[in-house]
């Protein structure tokens, strides 16, 4: 890749300055191998690995005890958390790069096995239909207990108390995870959300919740830290998309660009890693064929970031045309540390690993793959 390649070109998120537009996904690796959800030196260095990122994106890290919803995950609700934190943003920064903290809570995608035994909350009492990552191994999520307006306002709460927990550890903003089947998406979808206050029933109000939690985040730093990302096609257990769908995350999406966030990231709808795109043909969401950046590109003012199943080709070609400012690799940065200097370099890119050291094997599989230089 040539050096004048849109991708190395600068840019700005919010308040953020980045030296180019390749961002290193979120991506749960499952290395926090403790009960207190801390993260561990190996963590940090993972992190700083890849710090000639444009911008890194932790993994989805809990923002309260509440939201747990896996084994081996970290979280940043206390202050043995925030020290965990900082050992990771300090070797990042001191490696030249920046870091951001996606905080997100797992609602009804829970199990009593990771709350102490109590009960997981959803916006409503409908089962995810999916497992849960216990310690025992994987079990299948029980109904949910639907959320009290008492709880939602404490879990906006919880949202900007972590997003003040992020300053103190060194980070360079937040973002909202509000892909997959976690809490945003229960929220958002009808067949998950099936409550008849204000939180329940129209776009407007099945949008309110995150749009709080943002609220919420901002109050505690500023909008130019603040990011959110979104997956509206995504299909996963009782969460599909719907002829409600596109309308919803349109609403949302433009009451988002009125707030001036720093960012939004959306996820295409993928099959296969790094193959072509899944055919929406016939589905309520077959607008996002040719990509959801490109069809929400209208209804939110601010910087875009594209992922989903992205090559080089392919992250050129959707920010030259205007559909997004900067995008995000995800598998290519499991064994890729130096993906930047290897895009810039024109090096051959390593294989994507096995699954099998994915979510588990320490430092095997996770900090371990060396640079090209050194290959």
């Amino acid at each position: 890749m040539s050096n004048d390649s849109i991708l190395l070109k600068p840019i700005r998120l919010g308040e953020i300055e980045l030296p180019n537009r390749i961002i290193m996904a979120s991506m749960t690796r499952a290395r926090t191998e403790n009960v207190t959800h801390v993260p561990i030196p190996l963590q940090a260095e993972y992190y700083s690995q890849r710090a000639s990122a444009g911008l890194i994106m932790t993994e989805g890290t809990w923002p309260s005890k509440e939201a747990i919803g896996a084994i081996n995950v970290p979280g940043l609700f206390n202050r043995e958390q925030v020290e965990g934190w900082k050992r990771v943003t300090d070797a990042v920064h001191e490696a030249g790069g920046r870091i951001v903290v996606q905080l997100g809570h797992i609602g009804a995608a829970s199990h009593p096995d990771l709350l102490g035994g109590e009960q997981p909350v959803g916006p409503s009492a409908i089962s995810l239909n999916c497992d849960a990552f216990t310690p025992e191994g994987p079990k299948p999520v029980p109904v949910p207990r639907p959320m009290t307006i008492d709880d939602i306002h404490r879990t906006v709460e919880h949202y900007a108390h972590s997003t003040r927990l992020a300053q103190e550890a060194g980070f360079d903003g937040v973002e909202l995870h509000g892909i997959a089947n976690y809490l945003v998406p229960q929220f958002l979808s009808e067949l998950t959300n099936q409550r008849d206050d204000e939180y329940g029933g129209s776009a407007e109000n099945r949008a309110r919740f995150p749009l709080e939690l943002l609220a919420g985040m901002v109050s505690e730093w500023s909008a130019g830290r603040v990011g959110m990302k979104l997956s509206p096609g995504i299909s996963m257990g009782t969460i599909v998309p719907t002829e409600e769908t596109l309308p919803t995350y349109e609403h949302l999406v433009s009451r988002i660009s009125e707030m001036k966030l720093a960012w939004i990231q959306f996820l295409n709808p993928v099959t296969d890693l790094l193959g072509p795109p899944a055919d929406l043909t016939g589905t309520p969401v077959a607008a996002l064929q040719n990509g959801s950046a490109p069809h929400f590109r209208r209804f939110f003012t601010g910087p875009i970031i594209a992922n989903g199943s992205l090559t080089k080709e392919r992250a050129e070609a959707v920010i030259e045309a205007g559909y997004a400012d900067a995008a995000a690799f995800g598998a290519l940065y499991l064994s890729n540390p130096d993906l930047v200097e290897r895009f810039v370099q024109g090096l051959a890119l390593a294989p994507i690993p096995s699954k099998d050291t994915w979510y588990a094997g320490g430092a095997t599989g996770y900090a371990d793959y060396p640079r090209a230089a050194a290959a």
